[in-house]
């Protein structure tokens, strides 16, 4: 397994977000921390910018420079796979360069995923929700799965729609949906093959470059867990929960 990390400098709503102080830490570097608490053998961080690629360098990381147009994470990890021509069957784990809470053991979990089902070409995560401003929330993707553990769809909608509650014909009716977890394993053979691939209406529709796969009829195996990772970093707020949160375990 090898663990990728894309970060880029230009965030719209937190310019030079990885550069960011985590107490006393740059957040690429509580990032690139959390991948090396895994068994992964080699953890890049992937980048556009000479300022990134400067600081991962100060703390010892490994670092490929990547083009600046890349469309998403997923087309700088396909550059670094070539770059690095890793073998086709090997796993690349995406772990975004926002997440300095992600579990490790879910990252294992996730690339284990993978490796289980040898007729997927991705592995993701998700977990239960049951809340109804989350269900509701669009900034919060939701997750179908057939009988086997294959993603069917992914959604800001609200899927699956629990029609009885949702209408008030049966008040007992629980929510049963899933929120998915934004961490990827893909084969790196694939990751070349996908990102070459032109967008499709569902993905533009949905802001999703998950259902690209889907469009293309590909299967994405999904490991469930009962609790959700702590959040990564979006916003000013989220900056300063993470920042607390190294604070109070240092």
């Amino acid at each position: 397994m090898h663990i990728i990390i894309p970060a880029r400098y230009d965030s719209t709503r937190l310019p030079g977000k990885p550069l960011a102080d985590v107490a006393g830490k740059p957040l690429i570097q509580r990032v690139h921390e959390c991948a090396r608490r895994t068994s992964a053998a080699g953890v890049i961080i992937a980048t556009d910018s000479r300022r990134i690629y400067d600081a991962a360098k100060s703390f010892g990381a490994e670092v490929c420079m990547t083009a600046r147009d890349h469309r998403s994470g997923t087309d700088r990890i396909a550059e670094v796979v070539r770059q690095y021509r890793l073998p086709d069957d090997d796993i690349v784990v995406n772990l975004q360069g926002d997440e300095p809470l992600m579990s490790a053991a879910l990252i294992e979990e996730v690339a284990r995923t993978l490796t289980a089902h040898p007729d997927a070409v991705m592995a993701t995560a998700g977990h239960p929700i049951t809340e109804r401003s989350a269900f509701l929330n669009p900034n919060i993707v939701k997750l179908a799965c057939d009988a086997r553990g294959y993603a069917l769809y992914f959604s800001r909608a609200p899927i699956p729609w629990p029609r009885s509650a949702m209408v008030g014909a049966d008040t007992q009716q629980e929510i049963q949906a899933m929120r998915h977890i934004g961490l990827y394993a893909y084969r790196a053979g694939f990751v070349t093959r996908f990102s070459a691939w032109p967008s499709c209406p569902i993905e533009e529709t949905e802001q999703l470059e998950q259902l690209r796969l889907l469009w293309h009829g590909e299967r994405i195996a999904v490991h469930v867990v009962d609790t959700a990772p702590e959040g990564g970093v979006d916003t000013p707020e989220d900056l300063e929960r993470v920042r607390k949160y190294f604070s109070n375990h240092q």
